[in-house]
């Protein structure tokens, strides 16, 4: 993916902004894995800490979800709730895809919510 900079803002905050609008738009979806960091900081031609920062800014806004060792994902469905949904939708399937099977997982629920019901 290749960006034209305006230079009217900080960089990070362009790169940012672009993929927001790709996400809105679709052209990257749901559940889509984004370039690594460095991957994507060699097709823009940027610094690896710019791109960093922009994920950050993407994640905080609630389009992405960084899962350590797995990647970068989209989350947005296009509302706040559906965006909370999706980010613990995918941390269950990063557990899962660990190799932990369904009856840990729910015995960690059980144990967690003991009290709180």
């Amino acid at each position: 993916m290749k960006f034209s900079f305006s230079g009217n803002q900080d960089i990070y905050l362009e790169i940012a902004e672009r993929y927001k609008e790709y996400i809105r738009q679709g052209i990257i979806r749901n559940g889509e894995k984004l370039p690594s960091v460095r991957q994507a900081a060699g097709e823009l031609s940027v610094n690896p800490n710019t791109v960093a920062k922009a994920y950050a800014k993407l994640e905080q806004d609630g389009y992405i979800c960084s899962l350590p060792k797995k990647g970068v994902y989209v989350i947005w469905e296009g509302g706040e709730q559906n965006q909370r949904e999706n980010a613990d939708l995918t941390l269950i399937r990063a557990i899962r895809d660990r190799g932990i099977d369904k009856q840990t997982i729910l015995s960690w629920i059980e144990e967690v919510y003991k009290g709180h019901d």
